[in-house]
C-alpha cells in the first residue's frame, strides 16, 4: 500500500506542477542575437539576467577544487556572458536606453591597477583561474632592466671642469700646488740626506773593517815566515769540480763500455772538432 500511495503522491506532485507550468505560460529564452529583441524592456531584462550568470558563475571559479578542466570551462563560459553583455548594452543604446558601458565600475587587476580594455575586448581571467599553470605567470611582471646610457647621455653632462682645463684660471690653485710642491721636495730632501748620511756611515765602517783585516793579515804573513809566489795559473774551485767529474765519466765508461765503442767516440769527437774548426 505505501508503494501506490508513493507512486500516487509522486503523479499528483507531476500533475500540480504541470499546471502551474500552463498557468505560467512558456518558458522563455534568451534570443541567440540581440539585434532580434526589438523591445527595450525585454533587453534590459535579459542583460539583467546575463548578469546574475555571471555573478553566479564568478563565485562558483573561487573554488581552486574545481580542476583545472572545470575552472578552464568555467572561465571560458564567463568570458562569453561578458561579451553577449556587451552585444546588449550596445543594442538597449540603439534602443534608446542608457549606456550602461559608460556607466560602469572600473575593472582593477589583482594590485588595483586599472585595465584599459574594459569595453569587453580581450581575454580576462577570474578567481582560481589566475593560478592555473601557464597563467600565473602572465601575471607576474618581470624586474625593470636598468636602463643603459649611451656614450652620448654619458658625455652630454660632461664640461671643461670635469677634465680640469679651468682649473688654475683663479689663481688660487696655483699657490696651493707650489705650497704643497715645496712641503714634499723638502720632506724628500730631508729623507734623502738622512739615507746618504747612513749610507756614508755604512761604507766607512765596512773600509775600516777591510783595512784592519788587511793590516791583521800582512802581520799574520810577516810573523809566519817568507811567502811564496805561484808563478804558474792555480785551478780554481769550478775547475776542480769539472776535473773530478771527467774523471767519474771516464771511470763509469770504461766500466759499461766496451774498447771498441770507445774508439768510436773517440773518432765522432775528433771528426766533430774538425768539422767544427
Amino acid at each position: 500500500m505505501a508503494r501506490n500511495e508513493e507512486k500516487a503522491q509522486s503523479m499528483l506532485n507531476r500533475f500540480l506542477a504541470a499546471k502551474q507550468d500552463e498557468k505560467r505560460g512558456p518558458k522563455e529564452r534568451r534570443p541567440y542575437l540581440a539585434t532580434e529583441c526589438t523591445d527595450l524592456n525585454e533587453a534590459d531584462k535579459w542583460r539583467q539576467q546575463i548578469l546574475r550568470e555571471i555573478g553566479r558563475k564568478v563565485m562558483e571559479i573561487q573554488n581552486a577544487g574545481l580542476g583545472e578542466h572545470r575552472i578552464r570551462d568555467l572561465n571560458d563560459e564567463i568570458n562569453k556572458l561578458i561579451r553577449e553583455k556587451g552585444h546588449w548594452e550596445r543594442r538597449i543604446v540603439e534602443l534608446g536606453g542608457p549606456d550602461y558601458a559608460k556607466t560602469a565600475p572600473k575593472i582593477t587587476d589583482s594590485e588595483g591597477n586599472e585595465v584599459l580594455n574594459n569595453r569587453g575586448a580581450g581575454y580576462r581571467y577570474f578567481g582560481a583561474a589566475k593560478q592555473l599553470p601557464g597563467v600565473k605567470e602572465l601575471f607576474e611582471k618581470e624586474a625593470p632592466k636598468p636602463a643603459v646610457r649611451s656614450r652620448f647621455q654619458l658625455h652630454k653632462s660632461i664640461t671643461p671642469d670635469y677634465y680640469g682645463f679651468r682649473d688654475e684660471e683663479d689663481g688660487v690653485l696655483l699657490a696651493v700646488e707650489a705650497e704643497a710642491e715645496a712641503t714634499i721636495q723638502a720632506q724628500a730632501l730631508a729623507e734623502w740626506q738622512e739615507k746618504d748620511e747612513e749610507r756614508q756611515a755604512a761604507l766607512a765602517s765596512v773600509t775600516d773593517k777591510a783595512l784592519r783585516k788587511q793590516q791583521q793579515q800582512q802581520s799574520g804573513a810577516d810573523a809566519s815566515g817568507p811567502q811564496f809566489v805561484a808563478y804558474v795559473p792555480l785551478p780554481d774551485q769550478k775547475a776542480i769540480e769539472q776535473m773530478v767529474l771527467e774523471k767519474k765519466k771516464q771511470e763509469l765508461l770504461s766500466k759499461y763500455t766496451s774498447e771498441a765503442l770507445a774508439k768510436q767516440q773517440q773518432e765522432a769527437k775528433q771528426l766533430l772538432l774538425c768539422l767544427i774548426l
